[in-house]
């Protein structure tokens, strides 16, 4: 499996578990992403996202999307497409 870097992580809200990411690439609902910092180890699959609270399909590099994590996720975090 090799991993790109999609963006990073600008926001985190712990109700509800939702990591603020800003895309320099595309992500789609169903892909696998691995965010990644100093502190922060997760890889999910993207189940839903939002542009806005308005829930989206995919979004392009310069959206700022918020994907719902397992776990909390801090600011500047790196997030990865995990691709296989």
């Amino acid at each position: 499996m090799s991993e790109n870097i999609i963006g990073k992580v600008s926001d985190f809200f712990a109700r509800p578990v939702v990591a603020a990411i800003e895309l320099t690439a595309a992500l789609k609902v169903g892909d696998r992403i691995h965010i990644k910092g100093h502190t922060t180890d997760l890889e999910l699959i993207v189940d839903s996202m939002q542009i806005n609270n308005v829930d989206v399909k995919e979004a392009k590099a310069g959206d700022s999307v918020g994907v719902k994590v397992s776990e909390r996720a801090r600011s500047g975090d790196t997030v990865y497409k995990v691709t296989d």
